[in-house]
C-alpha cells in the first residue's frame, strides 16, 4: 500500500466536525489553548503568547504538508468555532497502520460528546476508508485520566515505555500504549455509537 491520498479529509458528525488544519483556525484555536488544564500532560507546556502558539501552529501545518502527520482542527457544529486540534501520526500506511495523538480539547467540551464522536469518525475514516488493521494510542504512563478514557473505547492495554520521552522542558515520561485492531472496531463502534445515543461521554482523553 502506498501513501494515503485522502488521510486528510473533512469528517463531519453531529457534534463536532474535523476539518483538515488550515491557517484560518489559527485564531479561534489559540483562545482555546489559553487554558492550562488543556496541557498538563501534553509533550509541551501550555503556549504562553501569540508567537509561540504561531510555532505550533507553522510545525502542525508543515507536518501535515510533508504527509508525517494529519492534524485536525476539532470544529463545535453548532458554533462553527474549533474547539481542540487531534491528528493521525507515526504514519504506516505499507503496514496498515497509524496513531491517534496529539489531542486536545477546550475544557468547556469536555463531557458533551465531543471527544467520544471524534474518536468514532477517526477510527472510522481509519478503518473504513484507510483499510487500517492497527489504529494506536500513547499517553503519559500518569495520565489516568487519559488511560481510563482509552480503556473505555475499549483500546487494549499493550505495555508502558519506560523513559520514552522527553516532554515539557526536559521531564522524564513514560508512555503507556493501547490499541484497537480492525478485529476489534465493529465491537469498538457499536460502543462508542450507544454512548453517543445514551448521552453517556465518559472521559475526556488527552
Amino acid at each position: 500500500m502506498g501513501v494515503w491520498e485522502d488521510l486528510a479529509s473533512v469528517l463531519e458528525g453531529g457534534i463536532v466536525r474535523l476539518e483538515p488544519l488550515a491557517r484560518r483556525h489559527e485564531e479561534g484555536l489559540f483562545e482555546v489553548a489559553q487554558e492550562e488544564r488543556i496541557w498538563a500532560w501534553m509533550p509541551q507546556g501550555a503556549p504562553g503568547d501569540r508567537e509561540e502558539f504561531r510555532g505550533w501552529m507553522e510545525e502542525a501545518l508543515a507536518r501535515s504538508e510533508a504527509r508525517v502527520d494529519a492534524a485536525f482542527a476539532t470544529v463545535d457544529v453548532e458554533s462553527g468555532r474549533p474547539i481542540g486540534s487531534t491528528r493521525y501520526l507515526a504514519l504506516r500506511p505499507e503496514h496498515r497502520g497509524l496513531e491517534i495523538g496529539w489531542t486536545w480539547l477546550s475544557p468547556a467540551a469536555w463531557g458533551t460528546g465531543a471527544n467520544v464522536e471524534a474518536k468514532l469518525l477517526m477510527l472510522e475514516h481509519a478503518f473504513g476508508k484507510l483499510g487500517c488493521m492497527r489504529v494506536e494510542f500513547k499517553t503519559d504512563a500518569r495520565n489516568e485520566r487519559s488511560r481510563k478514557a482509552l480503556e473505555a473505547l475499549p483500546a487494549r492495554p499493550e505495555g508502558v515505555f519506560r523513559k520514552h520521552m522527553l516532554v515539557r522542558g526536559g521531564q522524564r515520561r513514560d508512555s503507556a500504549y493501547y490499541s484497537i485492531i480492525d478485529d476489534e472496531w465493529p465491537e469498538v463502534r457499536a460502543n462508542l455509537e450507544r454512548r453517543l445515543a445514551g448521552g453517556n461521554d465518559g472521559l475526556e482523553a488527552r
